[in-house]
């Protein structure tokens, strides 16, 4: 795709919101206990780290970062960025970005922000922790190539992701341009290996540059949703915790009740 030859600045904006769900199984006497390990894996200080490296595979430049712990429980962190001195090849291309190795910045006219959200069922032991991140930038530098890294920093059960274009920017023959790059699916920003582990949904409004994509685990192993791997449970017992976190998902992943 040839570079699209502007009039000025780019003045479109583009922004990537999504909310990263991590579901398990805690008792009554082990939620507490659950809830300090969810502060103490997800607190401020790895959040900032986390977005830091966003920042860094989108090509922005940090120049101001504000971050947070709550108490009872909960974290953000706000990072103001900007667009990097050099671009990062690629970086409009309809294809993913990389995966990790292994808060709230703030950018010139752009952000990265992420928030924290645990919380528990009242009745059914089901545990839930929630983060809300989102990505916004201005130029050519877009969101988009974090989504590899970002879904492997968390424990993710279920993805929610919007994407949008807003705005336009005008070429040199003064034509306007409501988005600057080619884009199908959010879907083909993520890696063929993570596919296909979640059963996936998309609902696209093309004409006005809006893009939704839905994710959930497919295969539910019980064993990886309990807080404590050597509880004893009877095999109905276990039937029953298993049939409770299925629905806890699948609630989730729909947007709706079933019971």
């Amino acid at each position: 795709m040839s570079k699209l030859q502007l009039h000025g600045f780019n003045n479109l904006t583009k922004s990537l919101s999504f909310n990263i769900y991590d579901v398990c199984y805690a008792p009554k006497e082990q939620e507490k206990a659950y809830i300090e390990y969810i502060d103490e894996a997800y607190n401020a200080k790895r959040l900032t780290q986390i977005l830091k490296d966003v920042a860094n595979i989108i090509g922005a430049q940090i120049l101001n970062i504000a971050h947070q712990d709550y108490d009872p429980q909960g974290a953000s962190v706000t990072m103001l960025i900007s667009e990097g001195a050099v671009i990062p090849a690629g970086m409009n291309s309809e294809s993913p970005g990389p995966l990790p190795d292994t808060i709230l910045a703030h950018l010139d006219k752009s952000h990265i922000t992420v928030h924290t959200y645990p919380e528990s069922h009242p009745d059914t032991n089901i545990c839930s922790f929630r983060a809300d991140i989102d990505v916004s930038t201005c130029g050519q530098i877009s969101p988009l190539k974090a989504l590899n890294y970002l879904i492997h920093s968390f424990e993710s059960d279920i993805v929610i992701m919007d994407y949008r274009v807003r705005g336009f920017t005008r070429d040199i023959s003064g034509e306007k341009h409501y988005i600057d790059h080619k884009i199908n699916s959010i879907q083909n920003y993520i890696a063929e290996s993570t596919k296909e582990l979640y059963q996936m949904i998309d609902v696209n409004v093309y004409q006005e540059n809006i893009f939704h994509t839905k994710m959930m685990l497919k295969e539910a192993e019980l064993e990886n949703y309990l807080f404590e791997k050597e509880s004893n449970f009877s095999e109905d017992e276990k039937l029953e915790i298993q049939d409770q976190l299925q629905e806890e998902m699948a609630e989730i992943f729909y947007g709706r009740n079933f019971s």
